[in-house]
């Protein structure tokens, strides 16, 4: 099982859209858990402050440290095996190999940033930081929910049917690439048909079939995510 520790100034967007479906069921079944925790609740004025200008001058106000250290050293006094990891546009990209690190973990903790960024006292105490995209978000609670999602799922026991990882986008099953396409009924709709190899019963076939499906697509549409073939005699 996974605990996964949100921090934020923004508790009442959690659980959000991790509430229903798969990720809602697992933690209603207590198969992952899912803390969210109030960084005001580590603020030491009547004000709950947890921003302020920063030094030097420029826009937008700062993080302050005092609230995440104090709040970020709590949790890892609760939780020893803590991963803590601090959401921000600076940190590694976040992808699927990341999610099963994740999902390996015993217990997570995502600090969601706000304004215009964080103390760097506070971010060296958090640590490790992680990106979602090259782009900008308000904070980092949306980031978090994505990041959950996408690790939850690769828990034991979270996706009913854990066969379905396999061949999936981005799986180990697929490749890494992109995954193929899919069909349901009907086998007919506005002439446009379900390809004969899925509606044949020959699942060798059809796997092959959909490994090549798999890699066309890859190549067309994310090339960088073509692995080179090994070549014979040589090192990779």
């Amino acid at each position: 099982m996974t605990r996964f520790h949100v921090l934020t100034i923004f508790p009442e967007l959690f659980p959000g859209p991790l509430g229903i479906g798969v990720i809602g069921r697992a933690v209603d079944a207590g198969v992952i858990e899912l803390a969210v925790h109030d960084l005001r609740d580590h603020t030491e004025d009547r004000h709950r402050q947890v921003d302020d200008e920063q030094f030097g001058g420029g826009p937008g106000m700062v993080m302050k440290p005092e609230p995440l250290i104090r709040a970020v050293r709590e949790l890892r006094r609760m939780e020893p095996r803590l991963r803590s990891i601090l959401l921000s546009p600076q940190g590694r990209r976040f992808d699927q190999d990341y999610a099963r690190e994740l999902a390996a973990e015993p217990a997570v903790l995502l600090v969601c940033g706000r304004y215009q960024g964080v103390d760097q006292r506070a971010r060296e105490e958090i640590g490790e930081e992680l990106s979602v995209g090259d782009y900008v978000l308000s904070g980092g609670e949306v980031a978090a929910m994505a990041v959950i999602e996408a690790s939850a799922r690769l828990v034991p026991q979270v996706v009913g049917a854990p066969e379905s990882l396999v061949d999936e986008t981005f799986s180990a099953g697929a490749s890494g690439g992109l995954e193929a396409p899919l069909y349901t009924r009907p086998a007919s709709y506005e002439g446009r048909e379900v390809p004969d190899v899925l509606r044949g019963g020959n699942h060798a076939v059809i796997t092959q079939w959909r490994r090549a499906q798999s890699d066309a697509v890859t190549r067309q549409r994310r090339p960088d995510l073509v692995r080179s073939e090994p070549r014979a005699g040589g090192v990779q």
